[in-house]
């Protein structure tokens, strides 16, 4: 054999059928079928064991080639896996990085393999050792920012700034002095979701032609990481966020998006699929302000000036550790008493004092907030977790019924149809329910009315109109029938968003998770998009906030306020 060709030539087009496979599986049939991404990320990391059988017993490369190639591959993934960025190191307990990295590798080894039989035998090795070490040592210039609901991630180069870093290099603008409160500050927008917890909006109308009347932007300000939505009482707007090593329940001029006042705990959360911040949303009541950190305080502030009422860590009240995404509940008041979800066990405190006053039993887990409604005419507080859904009396946390429904993860809020049944979501592949609830003279009875798997909400909360279900099926909103949970309509692709519900108009608004809001019929007749607007910049999981005609939007970068041309009557 000449020094600078091979006894035969290699085998190649294996590989670059399975490298084929691999992207198509991968990336291809996840954009257009996103139920297929489960599969399309084991199909990606089963075709890199493919790959390895390929070279291994296929290739005709020499011996010490295809038994040097695996062991440097197998080198440069776990040497790699040491060097990697922490955002990317962590991300997704440890999954993403192969998931990424694998199809990667092959492609790279493959295009290796296609130019590599021309090559001289110590030529074809350095560039076979320089292929694997590249494809493999890229991954240690890079950081993200977190994943989307499809698990895309936001990568960046390690050494660029993150908007949290940009945001604290700027000189700390300094906060109004509040005037003194008139009055109590009373909620026109209580807190998450809204005054019905429920994204619901009575008695409101807007133009939908977004071409002769478009949103006009108020103001637009950054803003520190997290994922919470706003309370709104008067001129005065609340929210939560990061700010380096603080976590800060913040008040800002709903005019002007000017900062009124900062409360700080020393407390920072994070995580590399959701990234940084508090998760909760403040709730607003009589003058003061309730918000639920990502590591388990619970702060009551006065919401004139921001002091502390009182203050009380949940983790260590309820002996529940911080959950891989951080307590992400926001807090519900009933009578006297405010509650909390601490990773799927319920908290009560006293509303003045601050003291427990009853805890719920642990179950297993969930990202759900407590939910307050009257079923077959008793109060009671709802929570969903990875157990299933239970009821509590608000007065001392009595179980009154409870309806087993185990699953990964749990997050979506649980929902009251017209009739009084309750629909929950599973929070993956198993879909959504309906339950009919009804109190006896011996008891609770629960009945599953149906299981539909043709609405899939994952932690874009879903509404209930005339009927029907609307929310996300993965990144595509879709309508069902709630008699028998049978699909109207599935279409426009959103992302993992939000929604809010106008009844009175029939319309959703919908904020994407790219920042877009558009308006979408909220009918059973078929999918109608009639407005899309460019709003934000980053992914925004974060709700939207309607407010007669004044909308606030904000994600973990930017938060933003518009006015909205309302409908003449």
């Amino acid at each position: 054999m000449s020094e600078s060709t091979l006894k035969k030539p290699l085998r190649v087009w294996p590989g670059v059928v399975i490298v084929l496979f691999q992207w198509v599986a991968r990336y291809g049939v996840p954009m257009f079928v996103p139920e297929a991404l489960p599969f399309g990320a084991m199909a990606g990391l089963a075709s890199g064991l493919a790959i390895v059988l390929w070279w291994v017993f296929f290739s005709r490369a020499p011996w010490s080639e295809r038994l040097g190639a695996i062991v440097l591959m197998g080198i440069g993934l776990v040497a790699t896996s040491q060097l990697l960025h922490v955002s990317v190191a962590t991300a997704g307990m440890g999954f993403l990085f192969p998931m990424y990295a694998v199809p990667l590798l092959c492609i790279a080894f493959v295009a290796w393999a296609l130019i590599a039989g021309r090559l001289s035998n110590g030529a074809r090795r350095v560039s076979m050792v320089a292929t694997i070490v590249l494809a493999c040592g890229v991954w240690t210039l890079l950081r993200t920012g977190g994943i989307t609901g499809d698990l895309h991630s936001d990568f960046a180069w390690r050494w660029s700034e993150t908007p949290e870093e940009r945001l604290l290099a700027q000189a700390d603008e300094p906060v109004a002095v509040p005037l003194p409160a008139a009055g109590v500050i009373e909620a026109d927008w209580p807190g998450f979701r809204g005054p019905g917890r429920d994204s619901v909006i009575p008695g409101l109308q807007i133009e939908t032609d977004w071409s002769k009347s478009p949103p006009v932007e108020l103001w637009r300000r950054p803003i520190g990481p997290g994922w919470s939505s706003f309370a709104v009482g008067g001129d005065f707007i609340y929210t939560q966020e990061q700010r380096g090593e603080d976590e800060i329940v913040a008040c800002y001029n709903a005019k002007t998006g000017e900062p009124v006042w900062r409360h700080r705990d020393t407390a920072r959360f994070y995580e590399s699929n959701g990234g940084t911040g508090p998760r909760g949303t403040p709730t607003l009541r009589d003058g003061r302000v309730y918000a639920f950190g990502a590591t388990g305080i619970l702060n009551v502030l006065d919401a004139g000036d921001g002091s502390v009422v009182w203050s009380r860590n949940v983790a260590s009240d309820s002996g529940k550790e911080v959950p891989f995404w951080g307590f992400a509940s926001s807090p519900l008041i009933v009578g006297e008493k405010v509650s909390v979800a601490a990773a799927g066990k319920l908290v009560a405190y006293d509303r003045a004092t601050g003291e427990p006053r009853w805890f719920g039993p642990d179950g297993g887990g969930g990202y759900s907030s407590p939910q307050y409604f009257r079923i077959d005419g008793v109060e009671q507080i709802l929570l969903a977790s990875v157990a299933g859904v239970s009821s509590f009396a608000p007065d001392d946390g009595t179980l009154l019924w409870e309806h087993p429904w185990k699953v990964g993860t749990r997050i979506v809020q649980p929902a009251l149809t017209a009739e009084g049944d309750l629909l929950i979501s599973a929070g993956d592949s198993k879909g959504i329910r309906r339950l009919g609830i009804e109190h006896g003279p011996n008891g609770w009875i629960i009945e599953e009315r149906w299981t539909s798997i043709r609405l899939k909400p994952y932690f874009n909360d879903f509404v209930v109109h005339r009927g029907h279900a609307i929310g996300f099926d993965g990144r595509i909103l879709a309508c069902i029938d709630i008699l028998d949970g049978s699909r109207k309509w599935k279409g426009g692709r959103y992302g993992h968003g939000q929604l809010v519900l106008l009844p009175d108009q029939d319309l959703l608004l919908v904020l994407s998770e790219q920042g877009e809001l558009a308006l979408v019929r909220a009918t059973p007749d078929r999918f109608t998009e009639l407005a899309r607007f460019p709003a934000l910049e980053g992914k925004t999981w974060n709700h939207p906030v309607l407010i007669g005609d004044l909308l606030l939007i904000r994600n973990g970068e930017e938060m933003a306020a518009f006015r909205l041309s309302l409908r003449s009557t």
